[in-house]
């Protein structure tokens, strides 16, 4: 039975939840993930827990942060004076906002806190600090290309 392997294109279906059980993502009428393994594309622990999966197996996985979005880097918490932000802006808590390096590089940061002179923004990704849980469902495995 074919099983899936490092480079194998997959196409699966998952559901991914928190420790609390809080679902933050699922595949679920939508179109199942399709992907090729061993492109980086995905979090390191949900290409690992794919490996040696069987066509139409189910299981749950549970990813370490290590290996899902690291640990929360203190560094990209800021606290930023609200004379520096865009003079129409109402900052909130959960709001998105965009930040442009010198270099031009575009960084994503989140509103944790509103106080009276600044905000406090975090550019960690939502789900870092956090182990999570994917219950998967491989539909699909394409053997990989030979190279030329």
């Amino acid at each position: 039975m074919i099983q899936v392997k490092e480079n194998n294109t997959v196409k699966v279906n998952y559901t991914g939840k928190l420790s609390d059980g809080q679902i933050f993502d699922s595949s679920e009428g939508r179109e199942p993930l399709e992907f090729t393994l061993g492109q980086g594309q995905l979090i390191p622990g949900f290409e690992k827990g794919l490996i040696d999966m069987k066509l139409n197996e189910k299981k749950t996985i549970t990813i370490p942060k290590a290996e899902a979005y690291g640990e929360v880097n203190e560094q990209l918490i800021q606290e930023v004076n609200k004379t520096e932000l865009p003079q129409d802006m109402e900052p909130k808590v959960g709001m998105g906002l965009v930040s442009k390096s010198p270099d031009g590089q575009e960084m994503n940061l989140m509103v944790v806190e509103v106080k009276d002179e600044s905000i406090v923004i975090d550019g960690n990704h939502p789900l870092a600090g956090k182990d999570l849980i994917f219950d998967l469902e491989v539909i699909e495995i394409k053997d990989s290309e030979p190279t030329k």
